[in-house]
């Protein structure tokens, strides 16, 4: 149990991003200068770890939920409502910055996949976020793939395995029914493809 757990915290949703974007400075050409890249990373890391986790803490505080894992819908929707805004904000910023427009999608899908994942809360499905996470730099490494005629297919295949190890980790915590981890993964792996050729 102690070992789920440590999984889940580990691949927690707002570590990712953070993750995914040093993956794309390292492996994608770009002209950035350290600093550039430094403020970037730091930007992402405040907006999508440091003010999520603050929210938590806060609503934690205020009982709006009765535990960091958010176990029922009802504890979800705000936290997931306000994520939405905050990934799209985000993905607007770096959209308008002519060399990170590959983030800008990033960041726009992570915000669409979070409202679909709100749209299934009144649908009573509790669709994995946490799967959801992992699924979309699989689509988006799929996406750069594609877009840069170079092959990703090693991070691709290490974040699908780290998604198994996850699934488990979170079945085995009885988090998740195994539906609920199916949707949140498809849905992070189909959201960055499809967007990418409306952007």
């Amino acid at each position: 149990m102690r070992f789920h757990r440590i999984i889940s915290t580990i691949l927690h949703p707002i570590v990712i991003p953070t993750v995914g974007v040093m993956l794309y400075f390292l492996l994608i050409p770009n002209n950035f200068l350290k600093t550039q890249k430094f403020a970037v990373l730091s930007s992402v890391f405040i907006f999508t770890y440091l003010v999520p986790l603050f929210i938590l803490i806060l609503f934690k505080k205020l009982k709006v939920i009765k535990s960091y894992q958010t176990e029922s819908i009802g504890e979800r929707k705000l936290p997931v409502a306000l994520m939405v805004i905050l990934f799209y904000l985000l993905g607007n910023t770096m959209n308008k910055i002519s060399n990170l427009t590959d983030l800008g999608l990033l960041f726009y899908a992570t915000s669409i996949g979070l409202l679909c994942i709100y749209i299934l809360f009144f649908f009573k499905i509790k669709a994995s976020i946490h799967l959801l996470s992992l699924g979309i730099p699989v689509g988006f490494f799929m996406f750069l793939s594609n877009n840069y005629s170079q092959s990703y297919l090693f991070v691709i295949i290490a974040f699908i395995l780290l998604s198994g190890l996850l699934a488990s980790a979170r079945l085995h915590l009885k988090m998740h029914t195994h539906k609920e981890i199916y949707i949140g993964f498809s849905i992070g792996v189909l959201t960055p493809i499809i967007l990418s050729y409306f952007l």
